[in-house]
């Protein structure tokens, strides 16, 4: 894996593709085991999480379905405080086993806000999985019961997640290698 450059920025590899895919296949058996019987909805948030979703659902060898919904959140390298609904739910979930499937939990603020949403909404279970999870960023109390990997508060791209839109098609994740470089 060689550095990326975008925006100026220099990133460095950070986690293989095959690091990703054997996470992946584990959370998926997790699932599987978890759910077996109940063929859960996996709802997607776009856009940075769909390689990971479509990845863990097919991972999942259970009956199941997929829907996918568009929050935003970011700007840049830096959150925005705000969620903003992008795409809303088009299924009905009342008495459904729901995953939440995210690309990244770093303040939790976008998590917290789309579960308290989904509760309302009265599924038979809630729960999340998380490619990454940043728990020393977290500003929002929030337990992902199926976390890929915990990684420091760093900026990252790559599998889905992005700088600006770019950068998402990488199989690797890559995280920001620059002095001075502010963190997200």
């Amino acid at each position: 894996m060689k550095r990326k450059t975008y925006q100026g920025l220099t990133f460095r590899p950070f986690i293989e593709k095959t690091a990703i895919a054997e996470r992946v296949e584990a959370l998926g058996r997790s699932i599987a085991s978890d759910f077996e019987g109940k063929c859960p909805l996996f709802l997607c948030v776009l856009n940075g999480a769909a390689p990971f979703a479509v990845d863990l659902f097919r991972a999942a060898d259970i009956d199941a379905e997929i829907s996918f919904i568009r929050l935003k959140s970011y700007e840049g390298m830096s959150t925005t405080g705000k969620v903003k609904q992008i795409m809303g739910l088009t299924e009905q979930i009342e008495g459904r086993h729901v995953i939440v499937v995210e690309d990244i939990i770093d303040t939790g603020r976008t998590m917290s806000h789309l579960l308290d949403d989904l509760r309302a909404l009265g599924p038979a279970s809630l729960s999340v999985a998380t490619l990454l999870f940043k728990p020393d960023a977290l500003q929002v109390k929030v337990e992902p019961q199926y976390v890929g990997f915990e990684i420091p508060t760093k900026f990252i791209i790559g599998y889905g997640l992005d700088i600006d839109g770019l950068a998402r098609n990488l199989p690797d994740i890559y995280v920001l290698d620059e002095e001075g470089a502010p963190e997200a």
